[in-house]
């Protein structure tokens, strides 16, 4: 599993029915993406659960680094991106593990995004081994949807990114809070395989064959 997310800043008055529109008018073009685990479509409006700014940032959680390529740059759906936004830094994690909540039936209405830095000198193996724990209490917590842990080398960062069927809870600790426009999920309806040793029989560890 790979995680990607890209975040597109809009102005202060950007009418955000643009975005809800345009999501609304093509969002179910990668329902059955092969390749692709989930993508939710989700958005930050300014002076909204504490969003400074206007924001469009969907994050991916792919099965096949060949299909996230080829969706980045063989053509397969990110040209709109840059013909009606420009190129965006396209941030990506490697997944470590990915967890089905009570909620998995139905549909998502908002998300929340927890990164951390590990510290210069902390045991980076440790430190994963902690948020997984954390990761497995998320999942068990009531309207929790999916959610997914993953890592970059580089920065030396963990992610958590949580689908929730409701409003994020105030107790959850997020760095960033989001409304989900639609959620393409392709990927759960069959395994997620994912590179990690915690989830040996596929992304879902709880969801078995459960899912731009």
């Amino acid at each position: 599993m790979y995680a990607m997310q890209y975040e597109i800043t809009l102005p202060a008055d950007y009418d955000m029915k643009v975005i809800r529109n345009r999501v609304a008018r093509s969002g179910h073009l990668l329902d059955d993406r092969p390749g692709l685990g989930l993508k939710a479509y989700v958005i930050r409006e300014r002076g909204t659960d504490g969003s400074p700014v206007n924001q469009y940032a969907p994050f991916y959680l792919w099965n096949d680094t060949g299909a996230m390529s080829h969706f980045l740059v063989g053509g397969g759906g990110f040209q709109n991106i840059l013909r009606d936004f420009g190129r965006p830094a396209v941030r990506h994690w490697t997944g470590v593990a990915c967890e089905a909540g009570p909620a998995r039936g139905g549909t998502p209405r908002a998300a929340s995004r927890h990164i951390t830095t590990l510290p210069s000198g902390a045991d980076p193996a440790a430190a994963v081994e902690e948020a997984l724990g954390a990761l497995l209490l998320t999942a068990r917590e009531e309207g929790v949807h999916t959610t997914a842990l993953a890592f970059d080398p580089c920065g030396w960062q963990l992610l958590r990114f949580t689908l929730w069927r409701d409003a994020v809870p105030e107790a959850e600790p997020a760095t960033e809070r989001y409304e989900v426009l639609h959620l393409s999920a392709p990927g759960l309806r069959s395994p997620l395989q994912g590179p990690g040793p915690h989830t040996p029989a596929g992304l879902d560890s709880t969801a078995g064959a459960a899912g731009t």
